[in-house]
């Protein structure tokens, strides 16, 4: 079992991150005696997995959606698969879009080359 503090630096997020997904029961970490809070690795699993869909553009709102409906059970299953593969379409359409774009960049890139090479005048001495 990890502190916050521990968890936050292995995550690269702040201990305020972590209690804002508490507050909005992204995560429930456990508590010690003392009332801190406390980490497992399957804590940490699920916050990896967090950040990557929030580093991917799901709104925290769909999070949360996806959270609670996990605490709700395996009934809701299916819910969380529709919720997951909309957000795999979602992430689909911007790899096409950012290559579609990284195209585009390319060839304007290479025209620029093409022409500062053609007006470049070699120094004669």
């Amino acid at each position: 079992m990890r502190k916050i503090g521990e968890v936050a630096h292995l995550l690269g997020i702040s201990t305020h991150t972590l209690r804002y997904y508490e507050k909005e029961k992204i995560m429930i970490p456990d508590r010690d005696e003392s009332g801190d809070r406390r980490y497992s690795d399957s804590h940490i699993q699920w916050l990896r997995f967090v950040i990557k869909l929030k580093e991917t553009q799901m709104p925290i709102s769909k999070i949360k959606k996806y959270a609670s409906l996990f605490l709700e059970g395996e009934h809701t299953a299916s819910a969380r698969l529709s919720l997951l593969e909309d957000h795999k379409h979602y992430i689909e359409q911007q790899i096409k879009t950012l290559i579609d774009v990284d195209g585009m960049l390319e060839r304007k890139i290479v025209a620029y080359k093409d022409f500062i090479s053609k007006t470049e005048q070699p120094k004669h001495r």
